[in-house]
């Protein structure tokens, strides 16, 4: 690092530690070793970000540094130049599907997720059906190896022992431990290990409830009474006093939560979702929206204004971003035109954009189901 001119060796200590805390790389034996998630996003910012990930690049920012230090160059300057590049990339970037960016780490990873067969038979080739294509995906705990011919192929691998040159590694049939059964249904209630760590299970087959240990329960302490509090969410609170909605308290995938009428609401620990009442949860999501971020989808902000429901239904809103006001429906979101006063856009003009956006690679929610 010294010699290509990045960092300061003051910084290479906090550097190399920061890398191992988040499980980029491990220490052994005084080498770095790369871990697959480290292999994973070098693989990605080497793909859509070179520029910015290139050793020329850090040498001269801190070139541009050491001119601001000695008042040389203005430092405004300097990051009004990286911004307009960086949010451009950006842009660009956001455009793309995600089927193109899983591509395109396929073929930058090759070598090490399908590595040559000693047959010669194409490494892509599903070992179980044995038509499919495997590729990189993405799922709830993150990316894996599966088959094209999902669902009628099941065959998946861990893009851990893929990486670590365990390419055709098998995953272990699911253990189970039965726990008793349930009070109401009388179906069986079982403790299981699967890919993903433990779970728990109520019943068999595609009617099966499931439901992952949270942070800090472990197998061992989890017995019938824990189980059928895990299968049981989310529990409904109470209704709120002001809209009364019902306010509902879960687990998801950023940890436990309330929920009312769209807005989530971070829970100190998982022990609140099972004892949390009417009155605090009015008051955590007053909090909330005091902060002015309602709702839970990748922190997205506080509705400026309603505007009714989509013809495939779901609500239209405007919202105000950090890039400025925007249409939101679902997972779609419109950057209004520049000067527009978000108050004073209409439900037609904001399917108009939405409409717009969706042609761009926008991506539209589910069809909501039809009043009877």
């Amino acid at each position: 690092m010294e010699e290509l001119g990045i960092g300061r060796p003051s910084t290479y200590t906090a550097i190399l530690k920061t890398l191992e805390d988040r499980e980029y790389v491990k220490m052994d034996r005084r080498k770095l070793i790369p871990e697959p998630k480290g292999r994973l996003l070098s693989a990605f910012l080497e793909s859509f970000f070179e520029r910015y990930v290139e050793y020329d690049f850090t040498a001269s920012l801190e070139e541009k540094l050491d001119e601001i230090s000695d008042g040389k160059l203005s430092w405004k300057e300097v990051l009004r130049d990286f911004w307009r590049d960086f949010s451009g990339a950006v842009d660009d970037i956001k455009e793309l599907r995600v089927s193109d960016v899983l591509e395109a780490l396929n073929q930058e990873l090759a070598p090490l997720v399908f590595p040559p067969r000693e047959d010669g038979s194409n490494p892509r080739l599903c070992p179980k059906c044995g038509a499919g294509t495997l590729s990189l995906k993405l799922g709830k705990y993150g990316a894996f190896v599966g088959c094209s011919n999902y669902p009628e192929c099941g065959y998946t691998r861990q893009l851990t022992d893929a990486l670590n040159g365990n390419g055709e590694a098998e995953q272990p049939a699911d253990s189970a431990r039965a726990l008793g059964k349930d009070p109401y249904t009388g179906e069986e209630i079982t403790l299981r290990s699967g890919r993903f760590g433990p779970y728990v299970q109520r019943g068999e087959g595609k009617e099966a409830k499931r439901s992952s240990l949270p942070k800090g329960w472990s197998a061992e302490a989890t017995d019938h009474e824990k189980a059928l509090a895990l299968l049981a969410l989310p529990r409904n609170v109470g209704a709120h006093p002001e809209s009364g909605k019902m306010i509902s308290a879960g687990l998801g995938r950023y940890g436990p939560f309330v929920l009312h009428d769209g807005t989530y609401a971070n829970l100190d620990n998982v022990e609140d979702v099972f004892s949390i009442g009417l009155n605090r949860a009015v008051s955590v999501l007053a909090e909330k929206q005091a902060k002015g971020k309602g709702g839970r989808n990748g922190g997205q902000p506080a509705a400026l204004k309603s505007l009714g429901e989509h013809p495939d239904g779901g609500a239209v809103t405007v919202r105000d971003g950090r890039y400025g006001p925007y249409v939101n429906w679902g997972k779609v979101n419109a950057t209004l035109p520049k000067g527009k006063n978000p108050m004073d856009v209409t439900l037609d003009e904001a399917l108009t954009l939405v409409a717009e956006r969706e042609a761009k690679g926008g991506k539209k929610p589910a069809r909501a189901k039809k009043k009877a």
